[in-house]
């Protein structure tokens, strides 16, 4: 078979350029759309970009993301930092806040987070009764008087109440929302499905990193 002519190859390596370039515009984001700016929030992260993620144990949408965001979090970028707080947007949420940061004082979050989740919504517990927590706490291998002194403790009081005063100041206004580096806000009700949340994480996070790129931080 003879050499093609210099115009074919000219058009497959054009073909092949806009296949590449395909990819890449599909990733492109549109503010208003995929994801909203709110006012710039103090970062904790110091030089890594910061990742929060506002839910709430009884919202379903979180319990779907659940899964999706545990198998981002092991891949997650060296130069990302992910955080959670528990959004308050109704007094009623804040007894699912009082589980997170019990959990949170004892150490125990890492391994009983999702198995808050799947009591709600696959065991159908009422989370929100004192009671009904104090037994599922015991029931996953946690001291009853460990669980009871930090559940009640003030400290945790305290966190609840902060917890729901950075919901109205990081203007969240359903669950989950994703915030990147205290700027970049997406969240369940900007995307047709769940899982696509992750995608337009990985993209706000590309658009925090050039940020730092262009200001040297």
């Amino acid at each position: 078979m003879g050499a093609r002519p210099a115009w074919a190859r000219q058009a497959i390596a054009c073909c092949f350029l806009a296949l590449v370039a395909l990819p890449a515009l599909a990733q492109q984001l549109q503010q208003d759309t995929d994801y909203r700016l709110i006012p710039q929030q103090s970062v904790a992260t110091g030089n890594k970009i910061e990742v929060i993620e506002f839910f709430w144990y009884g919202c379903p949408y979180c319990n779907e993301l659940q899964p999706d965001l545990e198998a981002w979090l092991k891949r997650k970028p060296s130069d990302v930092e992910f955080r959670l707080i528990p959004a308050i947007l109704h007094d009623n949420w804040k007894p699912h806040a009082r589980i997170y940061y019990t959990l949170e004082a004892l150490g125990e979050l890492q391994r009983l987070h999702s198995k808050v989740y799947y009591g709600y919504h696959v065991d159908k517990l009422y989370m929100s009764k004192s009671d009904v927590m104090e037994k599922w706490a015991v029931d996953n291998g946690i001291d009853r008087q460990k669980w009871l002194a930090a559940y009640n403790s003030p400290q945790v009081t305290e966190q609840i109440e902060h917890a729901r005063a950075l919901t109205m100041q990081y203007d969240i206004q359903g669950t989950p929302s994703l915030v990147v580096d205290g700027h970049y806000l997406t969240s369940g009700s900007m995307v047709s499905d769940i899982p696509d949340l992750i995608p337009i994480l990985d993209r706000m996070i590309e658009l925090a990193r050039e940020q730092h790129l262009a200001t040297g931080k």
